[in-house]
């Protein structure tokens, strides 16, 4: 059956690019074979699915056969067992025929023939950086109020020397003497069938087919140095445990002007000695004398923004809940504010003087 790509990134079919980029990069995040309870079938199903959809020829190849897209076989579609010039492709895969399987995996048909026949120069596809993923605790008042931080990350960052580029400041490029230009290199194996040529990548320009004359002298051509960088983070309030923020371009920096990767920041709120957030709510207990759940009175209680006064009612029972409202945690990205619930428990004396226990002892007579 054939793939529904909208339906594997969970986007509509007229979704925008940046809607496309922003539900792939959600679920690489979440299925990263790297990351504790990973799916790596999932995570390569999603890169298939955005190749395609990311790009805007095979994406219009793949909105015209619809469903098909994968079998895609029919009169005029220009991919039949005898397409291009009566060349059969019918037992290759990828191609003609009704069990085919129509797939791009990254390559386009430039591709495809230049691996066959041996064509000509085709530059790689400059590498977009890692991403990198990063833990941050905060406090729990942080978490009520939110908090800006600085993050020191040791990564890959454009070289300030050559800006990316690899080359020596004002260094010329030339044809690169390994490849001659072509930007692929030819070499003879042995086997037991006989002797083959194998075409790969040239290790000298990557795939370029131009080199600079001098490298530049601080990453060696790479185009990176990994360097220490401060990043300032706001973390705003009301973000829950284990929340993860994202910084776009924030990760490590691409091949020489590819685009760098994004930072991630998982969240950890450390535990309160006296607080408990439930949802929106601050949960906390307070102490009472007995005599003030008695005959009433006021106590004072602690907040995370500091001390406040509750009347407590005549006759409040032990557990009784009050909410002090405004005194929650706030909706995150939102207005909302919301309370402190704060439960009422009796406070028994662990020792007694003589005239609290007769006064006791008359108030046990009368039933009290």
């Amino acid at each position: 059956m054939a793939k529904n790509y909208y339906d594997i990134l969970g986007v509509s079919k007229g979704a925008t690019d940046d809607e496309i980029k922003k539900a792939y990069r959600k679920l690489a995040h979440k299925h990263h074979p790297d990351k504790s309870g990973g799916d790596e079938a999932k995570f390569k199903e999603i890169n298939e699915a955005y190749q395609v959809l990311s790009d805007q020829s095979k994406r219009q190849q793949y909105d015209q056969f619809g469903q098909t897209f994968e079998g895609g076989s029919g009169a005029g579609n220009g991919f039949g067992g005898q397409g291009f010039g009566g060349f059969d492709f019918s037992g290759f895969q990828g191609f003609g025929g009704q069990n085919s399987g129509f797939e791009f995996g990254g390559e386009g048909f430039d591709d495809i023939f230049s691996n066959i026949f041996g064509g000509g120069s085709r530059a790689r596809r400059r590498s977009r950086g890692a991403d990198i993923q990063v833990d941050v605790e905060i406090t729990f008042a942080e978490m009520v109020t939110g908090i800006r931080k600085n993050l020191d990350l040791y990564k890959r960052v454009a070289c300030d020397r050559c800006h990316g580029t690899g080359g020596e400041p004002h260094a010329d490029m030339k044809t690169c003497p390994t490849c001659k230009g072509s930007g692929q290199v030819e070499t003879m194996r042995r086997s037991l069938f006989g002797s083959f040529s194998q075409v790969s990548e040239c290790p000298e320009c990557h795939g370029e087919g131009k080199i600079y004359e001098k490298k530049c002298s601080k990453c060696g051509g790479d185009g990176r140095v990994k360097e220490e960088q401060k990043i300032q983070l706001d973390i705003p309030a009301g973000i829950a445990d284990g929340q993860t923020m994202s910084m776009q371009g924030q990760g490590e920096a691409g091949e020489k002007g590819a685009p760098a990767g994004d930072l991630y920041i998982n969240l950890r709120v450390l535990p309160h000695r006296k607080f408990k957030r439930k949802g929106q709510d601050i949960l906390s207990t307070e102490s009472v004398p007995f005599s003030v759940v008695a005959l009433g009175g006021k106590i004072e209680i602690e907040t995370v923004k500091g001390s406040l006064i509750l009347k407590i009612p005549a006759g409040t029972q032990s557990g009784e809940v009050f909410r002090v409202k405004g005194e929650g945690v706030p909706e995150l990205n939102g207005r909302g504010v919301g309370s402190q619930l704060v439960t009422v428990v009796v406070k028994v004396p662990k020792s007694l003087s003589r005239e609290q226990k007769d006064l006791l002892e008359k108030l046990k007579n009368q039933g009290i």
